[in-house]
Parts: C-alpha cells; sequence; structure tokens
C-alpha cells in the first residue's frame, strides 16, 4: 500500500479543536445509532444490495438542497477521484457486510466487533497520513478494545459467519476512514459524501436489479430513514476529521458500544449484564484519556 498522494488543492478549514470534533460525532453517534435499528427492520424485507441502491439514490437527492447552497456543483470539484473511488469501494464491501451481519447476529455484537476498526484506522494513519502516536492515544485504543472483548466475551473456539463478516467489514471501516482523513486535507466535506454516494450507488445497482423485489410500504419508511441517517452521519465524521486527528476522533465513537447494548436491551430485549456495564466503563476510560490535552512542552526544553 502506497501513501495517498496530497497535492495543492485550496485550505480547507480544520482548526484543532477536540469540542468541535465531540459535538460533531455526537451526531454521529445519534443518527448510526437510528441507522442500526433501520437496517434490521429493511432487512427483514429487502436484500441488502437493493438497500444500498436505495440508500445512495435518495441519498444524492436529500443532499442536493445542501450542495445547491454551498455553491453547486463548484463545491464538488476534485482532483482526487481515484481516492475517492477507492475508498468508497472499499466502504462500500464494508457496508454491505456490516447491513448483512445485522441478520445474523445481535446488533450489540455487530458494533462491538465492528470496534476493533479503530486498530486498523490507526495503523493506516501512522503508517501513511503521519498521525503521531502518543501514548495517551495508544491507552485509549487498548482500553476501547478491552471493553469490546468484554462485551462480546466470544466463546472460546466457536465464532460464527456473522461475527467474521462483522470483523471483516471492521477491517474495511478502518481502512475508509483513514483515507478520509487524507481527504478531509484537501476535499470539500460535501465533496466527500457526494462521492461516496455516487461510487456506492454504481456498485450496487447491477446487484440490486438482480434481486429487486418492491419493499412494503413501511419498509420504504425504513429505507428513507436509513437514506437520512446514513448520508448526514458521515457528513458529522468528516467535519469531525476536520478538527481532529483520526486517532482521536474514532476512539470518540467508542460510546457508540454501550448505547448499542442498551438499544438493544430496549428494542430487541437483547441482554444486557454487569459485563455490557464494566465494558462501558473501560470504553469511557478510554475516551477521557483520548480526549486529556496534551502537555505544553516548556520553552527551556525545545531549545
Amino acid at each position: 500500500m502506497t501513501a495517498l498522494p496530497v497535492t495543492s488543492f485550496p485550505v480547507m478549514d480544520h482548526t484543532p479543536s477536540k469540542t468541535r470534533a465531540a459535538l460533531w460525532m455526537s451526531g454521529w453517534l445519534a443518527l448510526m445509532l437510528i441507522v442500526t435499528v433501520a437496517g434490521r427492520e429493511a432487512t427483514r424485507e429487502v436484500n441488502v444490495f437493493q438497500l444500498m441502491a436505495v440508500r445512495g439514490v435518495l441519498g444524492l437527492l436529500m443532499l442536493w438542497p445542501l450542495i445547491h447552497i454551498s455553491g453547486g456543483l463548484a463545491v464538488l470539484k476534485t482532483a482526487r477521484v481515484h481516492v475517492h473511488i477507492m475508498r468508497n469501494l472499499i466502504h462500500f464491501c464494508a457496508q454491505v457486510g456490516w447491513f448483512y451481519a445485522l441478520t445474523l447476529i445481535p446488533i450489540s455484537q455487530v458494533v462491538a466487533i465492528e470496534f476493533t476498526m479503530p486498530i486498523w484506522t490507526a495503523i493506516v494513519a501512522a503508517s501513511f497520513l503521519g498521525e503521531r502516536m502518543t501514548a495517551l492515544k495508544i491507552a485509549s485504543i487498548v482500553l476501547g478494545v478491552v471493553g469490546v472483548v468484554v462485551i462480546v466475551r466470544p466463546a472460546a473456539g466457536e465464532i460464527s459467519s456473522g461475527q467474521v463478516i462483522a470483523l471483516a467489514a471492521a477491517v474495511g471501516f478502518g481502512v475508509s476512514i483513514a483515507i478520509v482523513k487524507s481527504l478531509t486535507r484537501t476535499e470539500q466535506t460535501l465533496a466527500i459524501i457526494f462521492w461516496l454516494l455516487v461510487v456506492q450507488s454504481a456498485a450496487s445497482v447491477l446487484p440490486a436489479l438482480y434481486v429487486w423485489s418492491w419493499p412494503p410500504l413501511q419498509t420504504w419508511g425504513w429505507l428513507v430513514v436509513i437514506a437520512f441517517c446514513g448520508t448526514f452521519s458521515h457528513y458529522c465524521m468528516a467535519r469531525a476529521m476536520l478538527h481532529a486527528d483520526a486517532t482521536v476522533v474514532i476512539p470518540m465513537d467508542f460510546l457508540r458500544v454501550p448505547l448499542t447494548a442498551i438499544l438493544g436491551w430496549l428494542v430487541y430485549a437483547e441482554r444486557l449484564d454487569v459485563f455490557t456495564a464494566l465494558g462501558a466503563v473501560l470504553i469511557l476510560t478510554g475516551n477521557a484519556l483520548n480526549l486529556k490535552p496534551i502537555a505544553a512542552v516548556p520553552a527551556r526544553a525545545r531549545t
């Protein structure tokens, strides 16, 4: 894998601010929790490829007003189409796997396994984007992953196909998010989301037509919810990436694990026990470490 190129483009406003990054990530968390429930409900009636195709087309329609008021087609201009295509094909495969895993194992387990993702994000970001891995960042990731393992507690020697698919999706998401961080250095947020929807719509249209069957009316409601929340959750994530390193932003997403466990308990009566609570404490501790300001180096120490 080669380094992701950064060429001469207009400089994006990415003033470092963990507070702004956290605010944008709260939007991501809320929307992704809704997508999790909507995805499980929709896949009761439609194929995953059909879901992805409808999501892409509806997402483009929903995004257009924001594109229009932000300057029209000019805001979508890019000289890094190849990077967009690479990132979005990786993300497409991961997203298909994620939705399919929702039909096989509990939603809390899907999301928990997904959170091996920061390992892959951190490796790619540190290796190819030049991000610095501090002791606090490493501790944050380790605590988060340990918390996930405590929640999932996989049976020794017994791994289901759903778990394998969820893990493969996590690898894809991790690589995809690292590439997004590269794109935020040169690309407008709307351009990143636009190319996501275009590439994923194109990738899913033929498989969707092959398995197409008209969904019931109530399922169309879930598909609209997925399109809206899926589109604008990525907008929130991309905005967060403008204000903090990927290795800072992604551990904030660990909060989705305990929140999804609670959601699964409330909506689907999935088990919520002391292990989930312990895992949540570890995850929250990791996030607290990650958000701790780095002490300034004294002037004499720098000379």
